[in-house]
């Protein structure tokens, strides 16, 4: 508590009164002349005069005015973070739901390019069973056809021999989401199922044996045709089913080709059919693994922008 000497000090008309002017100027003479005070204090005093409590007063409002700024910048930065991250959040979840539907997808292609398989191999291995038999007729095949004047539509199986469909299920969602943060919401084993479904080697070694190896066979038919049948036939067309009769036992001699229905056949059966049924599994494995991971996103409460039960 200030005393009377000090109150006297600051009345320095003697009159009993503090007016204004007194005030103000017992405040500039208050605290200690700069020139009196070490190097360290001049070097943090502003003026010509050191008042402690003018110091502390000032370094309190500086500490504070700190605080509600790194405060300010740190809330401001953390928001636009968090907001961030909740957007890709969302579209993270989006992503895996197009993926889910984009299997779906395959899995009807698989399923349509197996029973595909299946027919092409029965008509093919039909083919081949009836190759040696003494009928000019063994090349040619028949289809039920209301239309057609017998109701059967004859044709040559041998004729559509060079038609490929190379296996090349829809699959656009995985390279869109590999480098956005998707798969971070993907646990470990689930991310690992559906790189081995999109780019995994029961994909790549279907797409081989029906792309590359099965035009290889192709290939050799045509040139088998080209530099052969036609130059010891009269006529090669393999669109009219007259060729294929009235050639009949040239065909059958050429053992080559027999040969190469064979390995065609072997192919089909013991390689592309099996690995179908692989990656059809695995395709199914893949939606169970991905509707568990989609149901426990959804099941997850989002505050704003934050996941306030996170399940991972």
């Amino acid at each position: 508590m200030a005393d009377k000497d000090d109150f006297d000090k600051i009345d320095t008309n003697e009159d009993g009164f503090i007016s204004r002017e007194e005030y103000a100027n017992a405040k500039k003479e208050a605290g200690v002349k700069k020139e009196n005070l070490n190097w360290f204090l001049r070097l943090i005093t502003l003026g010509d005069r050191f008042d402690i409590q003018d110091f502390w007063d000032r370094l309190k409002k500086s500490i504070v005015e700190f605080i509600i700024l790194v405060f300010g910048v740190t809330v401001s930065f953390g928001i636009e973070q968090q907001g961030g991250e909740s957007d890709n959040r969302a579209d993270g979840i989006e992503n895996l739901q197009n993926l889910r539907e984009e299997i779906d997808k395959m899995i009807a292609y698989t399923d349509t390019y197996i029973e595909q398989v299946d027919w092409v191999t029965a008509m093919y291995q039909k083919q081949y069973d009836r190759w040696e038999e003494d009928n000019d007729s063994i090349f040619i095949d028949f289809q039920e056809d209301e239309e057609e004047p017998d109701g059967k539509y004859y044709f040559a199986p041998m004729g559509y021999y060079v038609q490929r469909d190379p296996f090349d299920p829809p699959r656009v969602n995985f390279d869109a989401i590999k480098l956005d943060g998707t798969f971070r919401l993907l646990p470990k084993e689930v991310g690992l199922k559906m790189t081995n479904i999109y780019d995994g080697t029961d994909l790549k070694y279907l797409i081989e044996n029906t792309g590359k190896n099965e035009e290889r066979y192709v290939n050799q038919f045509i040139d088998q045709i080209a530099n052969k049948w036609v130059y010891d036939l009269p006529w090669v067309d393999l669109d009219y089913n007259e060729f294929w009769i009235d050639n009949r036992k040239y065909i059958q001699n050429d053992k080559f080709i027999k040969y190469n229905l064979y390995k065609r056949l072997d192919l089909w059966q013991f390689s592309v059919k099996d690995q179908l049924q692989l990656y059809r599994k695995s395709l199914l494995e893949g939606t169970v693994m991905l509707d568990s991971v989609i149901s426990v996103r959804n099941s997850e409460f989002e505050f704003i922008w934050w996941v306030l039960n996170p399940k991972d």
